[in-house]
């Protein structure tokens, strides 16, 4: 069952809720209801998040498209408690690419604050009297509701350009860093000011907004990360598909018995099978697939009513830094690779992880 649920395509690109979400929901439901809330003023403050989320999928369609742009697509945008992620399948390492990109999103929200700038009557509400600012804006009505959706797109401009990386101020601060410096220097010096910024916010959100702690872990263990995968790209460099594949290793025929691929995975260390007939990749058979067919349909079932048919090859002499991006852990991630039409090679993440070793430390 899917941890998602899918909203559609919008531009061509999937949108998509986890399913913690919902718990924002609760969440706010229990609130209104601690504070004697109505079931009108839980409708309005539910009515409140969808228009705040719809502000925020318009933020992650702007990097999206602008990432569009340079021709870096978007697997999804999926939606969170605590904001929207738009997880591109790359980013330029031009800077000022990196930069459009990651100023995008900010720039949406600054276009919707001021366009709710010309109808809301802000002075209005920004008062002098304590009690009476508090009076007006203590919850969601529908006298503020509007002031309220501006107030919160003007704040998301300002947290997000905060220079904490991997956040969209971090990328900036990357980009205009990478014009100075190596892009694995400046990446290095972001991702440090972005766990710093990161520990203050855990520290100030301990003791007074919970939401702002459990940001700082995502921002700290996110530049943490991003700080491992651009150094490992940056060993990667020169390098083409051809000197990291697996040279050794077992084809099946589509006509053979699932009982020949236990034998083999039994008796090597291989998991995963390219499905070959007359020289073609046919499909590939995952050993995650092995247990469930075998259950259904018992041991003589050929490899073609198993094998997976959407097969993605890669050119031996493309380069590796570009292979890896397309490898993430967890996912399926064996890959047949073809020079000029042949079968020559397998590449998967396990040796990815291995030639990375050997060169981190011929390096070293």
């Amino acid at each position: 069952m899917s941890a998602s649920l899918q909203l559609g395509r919008f531009a061509g690109i999937k949108v998509q809720i986890h399913w913690t979400f919902w718990l924002l929901f609760l969440f706010i439901g229990f609130m209104v209801y601690a504070n004697d809330g109505s079931f009108a003023d839980l409708i309005l403050h539910f009515i409140f998040i969808i228009a705040l989320f719809i502000c925020v999928v318009l933020h992650e369609f702007g990097h999206a498209l602008a990432a569009r742009r340079y021709g870096v697509g978007t697997r999804n945008i999926t939606l969170l408690p605590i904001g929207g992620v738009a997880n591109l399948k790359d980013m330029p390492e031009n800077p000022k690419e990196e930069f459009i990109i990651a100023i995008a999103g900010p720039m949406i929200n600054v276009v919707i604050a001021l366009l709710l700038w010309l109808i809301v009557p802000v002075d209005q509400f920004l008062v002098d009297d304590p009690e009476l600012l508090e009076e007006q804006l203590s919850g969601i009505t529908a006298n503020n509701f509007l002031f309220h959706l501006f107030a919160v797109n003007v704040a998301l401009v300002a947290f997000n350009m905060i220079p904490a990386f991997p956040m969209d101020g971090g990328r900036v601060f990357r980009a205009i860093l990478s014009t100075r410096m190596s892009r694995v220097q400046a990446t290095r010096v972001a991702t440090a000011l972005g766990k710093f910024l990161a520990l203050i916010f855990f520290l100030f959100g301990l003791f007074s907004n919970i939401i702002l702690a459990i940001i700082a872990v995502f921002i700290y263990f996110g530049a943490h990360s991003e700080n491992i995968v651009i150094q490992q790209i940056s060993l990667l460099q020169g390098n083409d598909i051809e000197d990291a594949m697996i040279t050794d290793f077992t084809t099946l025929n589509p006509n053979d018995t699932l009982q020949i691929a236990i034998d083999r995975i039994l008796a090597s260390t291989e998991q995963d099978f390219i499905v070959e007939e007359n020289g073609n990749v046919e499909g590939i058979l995952f050993m995650s697939d092995l247990a469930p067919a075998l259950r259904d349909r018992g041991k003589e079932t050929p490899v073609r009513d198993v094998m997976e048919t959407n097969v993605v090859t890669l050119q031996a002499k493309d380069p590796l830094p570009a292979a890896y991006r397309e490898l993430k852990p967890g996912n399926r991630n064996f890959f047949p690779v073809v020079d000029s039409g042949k079968l020559v090679g397998v590449l998967d993440m396990n040796n990815i992880n291995e030639f990375l070793t050997f060169r981190a430390a011929h390096d070293y």
